[in-house]
């Protein structure tokens, strides 16, 4: 589904991203884990060309979204995001944001548009919502809005940004819900996330990053049992007991 060869990313003189390769599999569920500034957003926005890369391949399906004339916003259709901060318009109600993309972009009716949206918006807890302004929901709330909306443009991938770094705790895990529920379908998911009950629970593949480089990569259950790394051993050391 996923494929990332030997991709490496300089800001000036600072190595980003170095050599990194990995893929990730349809259906499959991946946390990115590390410590901050390790290169784990900078990663994910690359994914769907976001940032762009000093060199190496990423292929999506098949597609180099690396090259020149790539056809970036078909591979958007295909690999959506969610952010750090939920990213609503704010002059738009509810619904509106869910089915502006699928009525711009891929074309979709009106009506379609308007009927999936409030679909999951139900999935989410949130039909009531509909003709409510973002302004007048919750963080955690939003996050849910922005999660369906991304739900509605039917894509293949998700990329999650930290998608709770923003929220107050007690909103967290409302949000890490409605993402547990999705990860039960087989939608493939990359998360970059610091909640490691999440990551436990939901994640085929943990990557754990550490100065632009991936330092490990296994199991949920070998990296939080058996890990012999010693960076993601203080990695996780620091970051369970707090």
């Amino acid at each position: 589904m996923l494929q990332l060869k030997h991709v490496n990313k300089f800001y000036g003189d600072h190595h980003v991203l170095k050599d990194i390769s990995l893929t990730i599999e349809d259906g499959e569920k991946v946390v990115i884990i590390g410590p901050s500034g390790s290169g784990k957003s900078t990663l994910i926005r690359c994914m769907n060309g976001l940032e762009t890369i000093t060199d190496g391949l990423i292929l999506i399906d098949d597609i180099d979204i690396t090259k020149k004339n790539a056809p970036i916003q078909k591979v958007r259709q295909k690999v959506a995001m969610v952010f750090q901060n939920f990213n609503l318009y704010a002059h738009k109600t509810i619904l509106e944001n869910l089915t502006l993309a699928p009525i711009k972009i891929k074309g979709i009716s009106k009506k379609e548009a308007e009927k999936t949206g409030m679909e999951y918006l139900e999935r989410v807890g949130l039909a009531d919502k509909a003709n409510a302004y973002p302004a007048q929901l919750s963080g955690g709330q939003q996050q849910r809005v922005a999660i369906s909306r991304v739900l509605n443009m039917h894509p293949e991938v998700i990329l999650f940004d930290e998608p709770t770094s923003a929220l107050d705790p007690e909103m967290i895990q409302e949000v890490l819900e409605v993402m547990i529920d999705l990860s039960s379908n087989n939608m493939t998911m990359v998360v970059v996330t610091h909640e490691m009950g999440f990551a436990r629970t939901v994640a085929d593949k943990i990557i754990f990053m550490d100065d632009g480089s991936i330092v490990e990569t296994g199991t949920p259950e070998h990296f939080f049992t058996n890990t012999q790394n010693k960076r993601a051993q203080d990695f996780l050391s620091k970051i369970i007991h707090h």
